[in-house]
């Protein structure tokens, strides 16, 4: 039973930390793209929405997804997926894609913003730090209660 207390928690933070490094990762990507990547003219191929949540009491968060399409100066053909692009762009339009030339793959058509990419990052960053932190906290005070009471036992 005490190792629920320990398994639970443990599992928690390591899906954080992977959280946190899938976030960095991703941050430093788009980042290497707008500040030292290539740019070409893309496509929007499709949009489409994914909803999550709406069971119950729970709200439902909807997210844009679009599909871009670009051509590198090498002349492979991308197409990438991207979420939260501007509701303003349709199919058909063009749009500029930043990309890093060894990695086309990782494109964005994202417009650069620094400083809205150092926020979001930081903010994903914080939050993931407070549940590691809690669950920290969490496992200290269950094997503190486990010490007390094993001590109590005859």
């Amino acid at each position: 039973m005490e190792a629920f207390f320990y398994v639970i928690p443990v599992i928690v933070i390591v899906g954080m930390s992977v959280m946190a490094a899938r976030t960095i990762s991703r941050s430093r990507q788009v980042s290497g793209a707008w500040n030292h990547g290539l740019t070409a003219e893309g496509r929007c191929l499709r949009t489409y929405t994914r909803t999550r949540g709406g069971a119950g009491d729970t709200g439902v968060d909807t997210t844009l997804h679009h599909v871009y399409e670009f051509t590198t100066r090498e002349g492979r053909v991308i197409r990438f997926d991207e979420a939260n692009g501007p509701s303003t762009v349709v199919v058909g339009d063009h749009v500029t894609v930043y990309y890093l030339a060894d990695s086309p793959e990782h494109a964005t058509a994202h417009a650069p913003a620094r400083g809205k990419l150092a926020a979001g990052t930081g903010c994903v960053l914080a939050f993931l730090g407070v549940v590691i932190a809690v669950c920290v906290g969490f496992m200290v005070i269950a094997h503190t209660v486990f010490t007390e009471v094993d001590g109590l036992l005859p």
